[in-house]
């Protein structure tokens, strides 16, 4: 679904913001980011996805799709946001980052609060953000998720991948105030329950940590969707039966009733300024 503008003085209606991360790399959170958007595009929401990898950015690539300019051009002031914005074939736009430009993967906390500040002038309109983060726990990673209303934690059933979800989670809570988390099992084999690996990370979070964890659901170990990955499509439209599309368009049911803030939480936030709007009081004359 192509975005669509508004016209002026409208008042707009708060966007939902997803930041999809995760404390390991390969854990199939770029293929999640990318095909939850596709199926929130297909239940009529006007998705866009920012890929928040800003120096080794590869959603474009999983799409099969050029992009002319990158948020690279956003930064150093060449192109507005909004020129940056790409239609994808699949229904829902992307903000597509650079790769290989090491300036992109290093960018001061003063540059992270222009680019989360310049969604605030894009033009066109979107009822849904969904931001691909890097992994680990570095500085952009870390502000991008806390620039985001809903955090979603991508986690495999590999020690490695718990305790590093684990390490991101408690960075975000105790150094920048995120206390609510969403937890994604991914890759779910048949013997095993998405469920399990919840009470895994919910029992050791609330021993030591001061937090909500949410189950958002569980993505099934699925060949087709890596197939789907080498076509360069969404497995949503490639393979729209196939077990993970049926799973991934659960997962889009779900989120689509998460509810939006009904404020700002003091900090820095996408769309932070619609947020402010709606929560602002109405005044009455009495007489």
């Amino acid at each position: 679904m192509k975005l669509s503008g508004i016209p002026p003085g409208t008042a707009r209606p708060p966007v939902q913001t997803i930041a999809i991360t995760g404390g390991k790399g390969g854990i199939g959170k770029t293929t999640i980011a990318i095909n939850l958007a596709a199926a929130l595009a297909q239940r009529g929401r006007r998705t866009l996805l920012l890929d928040g990898d800003l120096g080794l950015a590869n959603a474009d690539v999983l799409l099969g799709i050029s992009p002319q300019y990158t948020l690279a051009h956003v930064i150093a002031g060449e192109r507005t946001l909004d020129e940056v914005v790409t239609e994808t074939p699949f229904g829902f736009s992307i903000v597509p980052a650079a790769s290989g430009i090491s300036q992109m993967a290093a960018l001061d906390e003063t540059s992270h609060l222009v680019l989360v500040q310049a969604f605030s002038s894009l033009s066109a309109e979107v009822d849904t953000l969904i931001i691909d983060t890097a992994a680990g726990i570095s500085p952009g990673v870390l502000r991008l998720a806390q620039a985001s209303q809903q955090v979603v934690v991508v986690v495999c059933d590999d020690p490695a991948s718990i305790t590093d979800a684990y390490a991101l989670i408690k960075v975000l809570a105790r150094e920048h105030g995120v206390q609510r988390f969403r937890i994604l099992a991914n890759r779910v084999r048949p013997e095993l329950d998405g469920q399990h690996l919840f009470q895994t990370m919910s029992t050791v979070a609330g021993r030591f940590l001061d937090v909500i964890l949410e189950y958002a659901g569980e993505i099934p170990e699925d060949p087709i969707l890596r197939r789907s990955n080498r076509e360069q499509r969404p497995v949503l439209h490639a393979y729209p039966t196939c077990r993970a599309s049926r799973a991934l368009k659960s997962l889009a049911e779900k989120v689509d009733n998460w509810p939006v803030p009904s404020g700002p939480r003091g900090q820095i936030e996408f769309f932070a300024e619609r947020l402010v709007r709606r929560a602002a009081p109405r005044l009455e004359v009495v007489r």
